[in-house]
């Protein structure tokens, strides 16, 4: 899969493009990072892209002729044409469903924004395929942004991940958060692992696995719960949950 980042700073990505699963994703060929820096295609003699917002007001704002020039170019390269996406706190919420959505795609290109915003025409023309927000608040640019969405994406892709299975019992994959998880030492500091993980009965431990996703996801983000495929077994027992907590 190939993603390209236009932006400001391409040095910003330099060691993350270079660590851990996602810099072993690049040197094994499964992920192709292309770095657009957004300043070569500025006409400025000084490789400005910020100008004043009409009208007045706090901040700069990012010019429309060098973002269109640098998608269009993106766009009029052989080969598949790259899905456009524009990091910006209007965008909507990412998430897993629209991570599995992107690493579905064969070529994505992330516009990372920058100063107090960008040219109203850059929308209007259609220049974005769409918007993507990480969450109700604003950075500075959408350089890290990028590198969040370009990790969870990773993920998805065969190969990234040595056990798959771990991708697919991660939080959010089935609705709820992930269950907990221990390792040696059995006990440490007075807290002890919980005895049915060493039972050897599989559906015992995980029963007890899917009673702690309901329990943390209740606890910590109800929110999920809704829309959350629950069988009736597990609605009773997220009832009973519910009772324990209400109950003095």
């Amino acid at each position: 899969m190939r993603f390209d980042i236009v932006t400001l700073f391409p040095g910003y990505f330099a060691s993350p493009l270079g660590e851990s699963l996602v810099g072993r994703a690049v040197e094994r060929g499964i992920l192709d990072v292309h770095l657009v820096d957004l300043r070569d295609f500025s006409d400025d003699p000084h490789r400005k892209v910020d100008d004043e917002p009409y009208g007045g007001g706090p901040g700069m704002v990012l010019t429309a002729p060098p973002v269109f020039a640098a998608v269009e170019a993106l766009r009029s390269e052989v080969g598949a044409p790259p899905h456009v996406v524009f990091l910006s706190p209007q965008g909507r919420r990412f998430d897993t469903r629209c991570a599995r959505e992107l690493a579905a795609r064969p070529r994505v290109a992330l516009v990372c924004g920058r100063y107090e915003g960008i040219d109203e025409r850059t929308r209007a023309a259609g220049l974005f395929d769409e918007e993507i927000s990480l969450g109700d608040f604003v950075l500075s640019g959408g350089e890290a942004a990028a590198l969040a969405i370009l990790e969870a994406v990773s993920r998805y892709l065969p190969g990234v991940v040595q056990d798959a299975v771990s991708v697919s019992a991660d939080s959010f994959e089935d609705g709820l958060l992930d269950h907990p998880h221990y390792s040696r030492p059995r006990s440490f500091r007075g807290l002890d692992v919980p005895e049915v993980l060493f039972c050897g009965h599989h559906e015992e431990i995980r029963r007890w696995r899917r009673e702690e996703q309901l329990r943390a996801t209740l606890e910590r983000r109800p929110d999920l719960l809704g829309a959350a495929p629950l069988d009736d077994e597990e609605r009773a027992l997220l009832e009973r949950l519910a009772r324990e907590r209400r109950s003095p």
